[in-house]
């Protein structure tokens, strides 16, 4: 079971590390990477008896994060109609 989280895990960072086109398919794949991973926590922390305090702290970070980057994407598309990485440049004022 904890190696199919791996595996999954695994497929996250391909799928991150190889959609570098768009920023939408960037914020999905760590999306996918954060919940495989608070499965991990979950399973492990479950499996040790221990107290689920800590997966409420993970969740409530990851929502975080999740807003900063719908923030940033909508930004990106009021700014230059697309969320492509290579039609803006970085240095840019």
């Amino acid at each position: 079971m904890l190696m199919m989280f791996y595996l999954m895990f695994i497929c996250g960072l391909w799928v991150f590390s190889s959609k570098r086109k768009h920023l939408l398919m960037t914020l999905l794949s760590l999306e996918f990477i954060i919940l495989v991973l608070f499965m991990i926590l979950y399973n492990y922390i479950i499996m040790m008896s221990g107290e689920l305090y800590i997966t409420m702290f993970f969740l409530s970070f990851a929502v975080c994060e999740g807003a900063l980057g719908l923030s940033i994407l909508v930004s990106m598309i009021r700014t230059y109609g697309n969320d492509y990485f290579n039609s803006f440049g970085l240095l840019q004022c």
